[in-house]
């Protein structure tokens, strides 16, 4: 295992300048734009970003499922472009599409990736004896996959992933779908890996799920990095409160003009629902009441992650961008050549 708490002499993921188009100009989609970022050994780091913003695209770019146009990127130490076998011999994923053979054991299908990384069968039955353990899958070893639920689908392809102990592992929405219950096993497993030095770099739409488990955290948007912090500096950044007003006399554009408004959105779920961020923070509330009118319901708390990202990205919804296969149709071609 990896040994947590030392920094590593080189970050576990380097990303430099890495752009990538698909198709060619002026119809081309261009989906990364020069990204750069690092990653420490042993950091949970989130990568968030709307539909089309990049992010599939970068993580399969990192997993060497896609070749990168321009920079450079490194996980572990490795060039991804110059030794890309080299990087899959260090790195699990865990893809948010079903990637398991339906038809086989739980633990038969761990013991088909453990002979495409070449684990020793000794070294292979420990590893995976203790992943089923570990994942509480034990006493449904032996059973089907195709008798699971979906709760214990996610836990077995987690446990496939970490089977050969990567360096890095790469959570594609790692908990989507699941009960609160199964969500919450699954972090206190993914905080654990933390302690064993291994590096995570997960998506997830989850805010809850970011905020909770993340070091930091990077936006992704357009093809380009919109902000990377800790989870409470990115909050931090807007402010101390977040006003929320209701009421069908609001008139957006009276909001916004109203002396003391830094900013006001309305919110798309809500009708006749508006964010307001004041100037002065709570302090300034006083006074923006006694000159807004029209307002039935006034609520104020401190910004979460998911008013940072609608900050930094939007609130309109948009459709995929990117272009490319999807993680499962790209993995399965890698296993198929025997994961090198």
């Amino acid at each position: 295992m990896h040994v947590a708490g030392l920094r590593a002499s080189v970050p576990a993921v380097h990303v430099q300048d890495v752009k990538k188009r698909y198709g060619k100009p002026p119809k081309g989609v261009e989906a990364l734009k020069g990204v750069s970022f690092e990653i420490d050994e042993g950091e949970i780091f989130g990568l968030l970003g709307p539909n089309g913003a990049g992010k599939t695209t970068l993580i399969k770019i990192l997993a060497t499922l896609l070749d990168l146009d321009e920079g450079t990127a490194h996980v572990a130490g490795v060039d991804v472009k110059r030794d890309p076998a080299g990087v899959r011999k260090r790195i699990g994923l865990v893809f948010q599409e079903p990637s398991l053979d339906n038809l086989l054991t739980g633990r038969e299908n761990l013991h088909l990736s453990a002979s495409l990384y070449d684990l020793p069968r000794k070294v292979a039955n420990e590893r995976i004896d203790h992943l089923l353990d570990v994942m509480d899958l034990s006493a449904r070893g032996d059973d089907r996959v195709d008798t699971y639920s979906g709760g214990m689908k996610r836990r077995l392809e987690i446990a496939r992933g970490l089977l050969h102990d990567p360096q890095v592992l790469f959570l594609d929405e790692p908990t989507l779908g699941l009960d609160p219950q199964t969500r919450e096993r699954l972090w206190a497993y993914i905080r654990g890996l933390r302690e064993g030095g291994t590096t995570v770099l997960m998506t997830t739409h989850y805010m809850d799920e970011a905020d909770a488990l993340c070091d930091r955290i990077a936006v992704i948007d357009r093809g380009e990095i919109q902000a990377l912090d800790s989870p409470e500096s990115l909050k931090n950044s807007l402010g101390d409160t977040v006003v929320y007003l209701r009421g069908p006399g609001l008139v957006l554009e009276n909001i916004r003009t109203t002396e003391g408004v830094a900013e006001a959105d309305p919110l798309e779920a809500e009708p006749h629902s508006y964010t307001v961020r004041l100037a002065a923070g709570v302090k300034g509330l006083p006074d923006f009441l006694r000159r807004i009118e029209g307002v039935d319901a006034v609520e104020v708390r401190t910004p979460t992650l998911q008013d940072v990202f609608l900050d930094l990205t939007g609130r309109e919804l948009r459709d995929s961008e990117e272009g490319g296969e999807g993680f499962t149709e790209d993995y399965q071609r890698m296993q198929r050549a025997g994961g090198s």
